[in-house]
């Protein structure tokens, strides 16, 4: 009689020869591979029927979310938070629109939770052929807002886990607006990822309207609690950038990719991409500036790596390698406002 641990691993060498003639890479079969053994796991393990529709919804969820992106990969897109009670007539919502716009202008697309408020805001300043929308379906919301219904650019999601990982995995930028417990929640959870790395380094922007503050007061009695009880180091409030100016806001998110490209870890070694390499003599004067953050103090530059031109990883480009010593990226902020000088 064969057992279940012999029928799945029949199933999984099959899915495996299935596997071995597509065009995916080798990393790619691999992490496949090991979601439908997973999968089998599931089957065999002690789940439960809601465990099951979870993982299984997220999967579905996230598949169609994937797909949507999938077009506008080589596009910079920004993130817009904010809360969806603000009305039309607010000025908020004014500056909103009108920094979405500036931004489309830039080349920028819009992404917001296709709800009302700030996040319609962010959609009509961008325009409908600049904006995505990432809803979350909830029983006193009646879905997408006029900007984005019914567009190819539009996924509604079931979970909320679902849905911020694809608000902050396909966007090169934030902007964070005033908002309620949702607002803050998204936010914040951008600060931690920065804060211990588990993102990419990027520009976090705090809008609020000239005269009426929002952020200021608020970061202003949070920032002193958290440093003073040994719970934030100080150069973690470089992470965010207040401001009220629609200009400051566009030219803070833009200028950030002036000339820094990306970062990817490579054995241990992170590699800053850059669209031009920085002249010699200036290179030793950035590589003392910051050679404390640098294992041995070394920081170099080099051509792409290995493994990087097996990825075919940007490999055009100039980079920057250094063994990364602190905990989280708020100490990488200096590195790339420097690279941007050049």
């Amino acid at each position: 009689m064969t057992s279940t641990g012999d029928s799945r691993d029949k199933i999984l060498e099959r899915l495996e020869s299935v596997l071995s003639s597509s065009t995916r890479s080798k990393s790619d079969i691999r992490f496949l591979l090991q979601m439908l053994s997973t999968t089998a796991d599931l089957v065999e393990g002690n789940s439960s029927s809601l465990d099951i529709k979870i993982a299984s919804s997220a999967i579905n969820e996230m598949s169609r979310a994937f797909e949507m992106f999938a077009p506008y990969r080589e596009t910079r897109k920004v993130s817009i938070f904010g809360s969806a009670r603000t009305t039309a007539d607010n000025p908020i919502y004014t500056v909103t629109a009108q920094t979405a716009a500036a931004l489309a202008e830039q080349g920028y697309m819009v992404v917001t939770g296709a709800g009302p408020g700030i996040m319609e805001a962010g959609m009509v300043g961008a325009g409908r052929a600049n904006s995505i929308g990432v809803s979350i379906r909830l029983p006193f919301e009646t879905g997408a807002n006029s900007v984005i219904a019914g567009d190819e650019k539009y996924v509604s999601m079931r979970y909320f886990f679902t849905r911020k990982l694809m608000l902050v995995k396909e966007s090169h930028a934030f902007l964070c607006l005033p908002g309620g417990f949702g607002t803050l929640d998204e936010t914040f959870e951008l600060l931690t990822l920065a804060q211990t790395a588990k993102s990419v380094p990027v520009p976090i922007v705090f809008l609020e309207v000239p005269g009426a503050p929002f952020w200021t007061p608020l970061m202003k009695s949070i920032e002193p609690l958290l440093i003073d009880h040994g719970l934030i180091s100080p150069s973690d409030t470089s992470l965010y950038t207040i401001t009220s100016s629609v200009s400051e806001a566009v030219s803070i998110i833009t200028g950030f990719y002036r000339n820094y490209h990306s970062i990817r870890f490579v054995d241990d070694e992170l590699i800053m991409r850059m669209n031009r390499p920085i002249p010699e003599k200036a290179f030793q004067a950035v590589k003392e500036e910051f050679s404390w953050i640098a294992e041995g103090g070394v920081i170099r530059q080099m051509e792409a790596t290995p493994q990087e031109v097996q990825d075919n990883d940007v490999v055009s480009m100039a980079r920057i390698g250094l063994r990364y010593t602190p905990k989280g990226f708020a100490d990488l902020r200096g590195l790339i406002d420097a690279i941007n000088v050049f």
